[in-house]
């Protein structure tokens, strides 16, 4: 992962980390300690992440970016699993999350 990577040395030329939809666990195994290393990382990071992702739950991953300086950007998405697919009763298509992410996305990296 680049973020591990980043957390040991500099990456040439990287001036930000973004994540959509952030591995913190094994689905089922909810655990903080895969994103411990965050803390060491000392670049701006967007965090895009679904609220039915299994891979990471909001209740853990929020806590721990607190954490992290500089404080990364959080970004939730109602209703998104980890491929950001949501349910039809959401009112929403994927392909309208899809837009939202990557709008968030340019805005974050255009603030970089």
């Amino acid at each position: 992962m680049t973020s591990t990577a980043a957390s040991k040395e500099p990456l040439p030329g990287v001036l930000g980390l973004a994540f959509f939809g952030f591995p913190l666990h094994a689905p089922g195994r909810n655990s903080a300690e895969r994103g411990a290393h965050l803390a060491d990382v000392g670049l701006p990071m967007l965090f895009l992440q679904g609220t039915r992702d299994k891979l990471a739950d909001l209740t853990l991953l929020e806590p721990l970016l607190e954490t992290v300086e500089p404080r990364p950007t959080l970004s939730v998405v109602d209703g998104a699993d980890h491929s950001f697919h949501v349910l039809k009763r959401s009112g929403r298509t994927d392909d309208e999350v899809l837009d939202e992410i990557c709008a968030t996305f340019v805005s974050w990296v255009t603030g970089l």
